[in-house]
């Protein structure tokens, strides 16, 4: 047994071949498998991640049947994710049917036909287990410590709840709320008509008061996942003029739901395919699932929503993992820190020199923070970009700032939002060679806040960097003094410092700029 950065326990397998596992959702909308690959350290890296759109329930709320149709495209989807899950060499270590077959008449009917024609045991859970494998991926992706929350995983047929606090659930509730057996029963005319909206929103209120939703003090935030929740964060994004690689963790305000909401409820479905962000597979049933959202905010009085693009898959991969002891139940939280370490690491990188740069940057951040509205999360920041500034070596040195960017961007960096991880690649971008421009399109795409703080933080990063240009720590201490348009640096060490200062004035000009100052770099021995 090892214990990880993260404060997991896992159980290390030397020598052995890399692990592959398989999971298959099957859901009343769609149907994902997910397939991944476990390193020695119990983490594990997404291979593939299959979806299939075929409407199992289309029809089950007046039939209470799964049709002909539905279930050929749920076999035809099954046949090829087992194929693509065979062909990567991975296990197929669970299959789970949820509300759809859940209530399906013809239920055992269609467990046979999809055993006969896949080979595939389908196990088909509760509600409650479905809520327990949401709160599992939102636990491996959310840092929730002596936090009261709420978590929403928005199916077709049901919507599973979580009221907790930390890991401490107080409620784990599934109903019948889904996004397409709600259009089903209440949305028939197109644009809906207004007393169809009115109808609908009276009856998911019925329902999430009965089951005491909302009741006790407000929750921090909604943590959503499904179709609904990661359709929603596109769209918003696509509002705002936002590019980020994904919308794993993105923050939306409730109030913007409540203004896309009423556009797209004005809108015919054939408009509704126009939407940025929306796909068109869920034009249909979109605005259910969001009138869902936004009832369960005001249930939960919360202002945002983080979206987690994971869910019951996720979920089914951490459960088969600790089956396997592959990995143990998390000791203690998770903390975005170690977290950051642990991806550097992979990436071998500096440590002494990483750790060194984030020492001096943070006596530097402190002294200018006041005078610049800089927060402890913009320090926070400032941390994983000097950690994480150099693992672009692990492609090569040259280009290696440009490595680094492309490196973070695409990481999953836990603890952190889309926003966040792009403004982090930035800085790591630009701690070398040029300084930030508006014709760079990394730079270009943040909106001007955020460019004003990646100039800001990258200014102190990059001066950092310079002040251990050997790489040695030859630099223990500084201090800073701000006046006026001029910020003093007296450096502390052991020896000469003539290079350190070189560094410093030499990888200075952004902090000059971003600050409007003039830096004086000396030594405290010359004073």
């Amino acid at each position: 047994m090892k214990e990880t950065m993260s404060g997991e326990t896992t159980t290390i397998n030397k020598g052995a071949d890399p692990i592959r596992l398989a999971a298959i959702d099957i859901g009343t909308n769609s149907i994902r498998c997910i397939v991944v690959e476990v390193d020695p350290l119990g983490n594990f890296r997404v291979l593939d991640d299959e979806k299939a759109m075929v409407r199992l329930g289309e029809g089950l709320t007046e039939t209470g049947f799964i049709s002909d149709p539905a279930k050929n495209r749920a076999i035809d989807a099954l046949q090829r994710m087992t194929k693509i899950s065979h062909g990567l060499g991975a296990e197929i270590a669970a299959v789970v049917a949820t509300s759809a077959v859940r209530k399906a008449l013809n239920r055992n009917q269609f467990l046979r036909h999809v055993k006969k024609a896949t080979g595939l045991d389908i196990n088909v859970i509760s509600g409650t287990e479905e809520a327990e494998l949401a709160g599992l991926s939102v636990h491996h992706n959310f840092a929730l410590d002596q936090q009261r929350y709420a978590m929403a995983d928005i199916g077709g047929g049901s919507v599973e709840i979580v009221i907790a606090t930390g890991r401490h659930a107080e409620t784990v509730i599934s109903l019948e709320l889904g996004a397409v057996f709600l259009t089903e029963k209440f949305l028939h005319k197109d644009p809906p008509d207004p007393s169809e909206l009115k109808q609908l929103r009276k009856y998911i209120r019925k329902k999430l008061k009965k089951a005491g939703i909302g009741e006790g003090i407000p929750v921090s935030c909604l943590i959503g996942s499904g179709g609904t929740m990661t359709n929603l964060g596109s769209m918003i994004m696509a509002m705002r003029g936002e590019q980020y690689e994904s919308v794993h963790r993105y923050e939306v305000l409730h109030s913007e739901i409540i203004h896309l909401l009423s556009m797209l409820c004005r809108k015919k479905q054939k408009e509704r395919l126009q939407i940025p962000g929306l796909n068109p597979e869920r034009a249909d049933i979109i605005l259910a699932g969001m009138i869902l959202t936004d009832e369960l905010m005001r249930r939960s009085r919360t202002n945002q929503l983080r979206i987690n693009a994971q869910g019951i898959r996720e979920g089914l991969i951490l459960q088969s993992m600790h089956k396997r002891d592959l990995i143990s139940e998390p000791e203690q939280p998770r903390d975005w820190r170690n977290s950051i370490l642990e991806f550097a690491g992979s990436c071998r990188f500096d440590k002494l020199h990483s750790l060194q740069v984030n020492h001096l940057a943070q006596k530097i951040f402190t002294a200018v923070a006041p005078m610049n509205q800089l927060t402890s999360r913009h320090a926070e920041l400032l941390e994983a970009a000097a950690i994480l500034h150099d693992i672009g070596y692990f492609i090569s040195y040259d280009r290696h700032h440009k490595h680094s960017y492309h490196l973070i961007r695409h990481a999953n960096l836990f603890g952190f939002t889309p926003r966040e991880r792009e403004i982090i690649a930035n800085l790591a971008r630009y701690h070398r060679k040029a300084k930030p421009k508006k014709s760079h399109d990394n730079f270009s795409a943040l909106n001007p806040e955020d460019q004003k703080l990646v100039r800001q933080l990258g200014g102190i990063l990059r001066l950092a960097d310079g002040l251990d240009r050997r790489r040695n720590g030859q630099v223990t201490d500084i201090l800073c003094r701000p006046q006026g348009h001029l910020f003093t640096l007296k450096l502390q060490g052991q020896g000469d410092l003539s290079v350190e200062i070189y560094g410093a004035k030499s990888k200075g000009d952004l902090f000059e700029s971003a600050f409007d100052t003039q830096l004086n770099v000396t030594t405290k021995e010359t004073q």
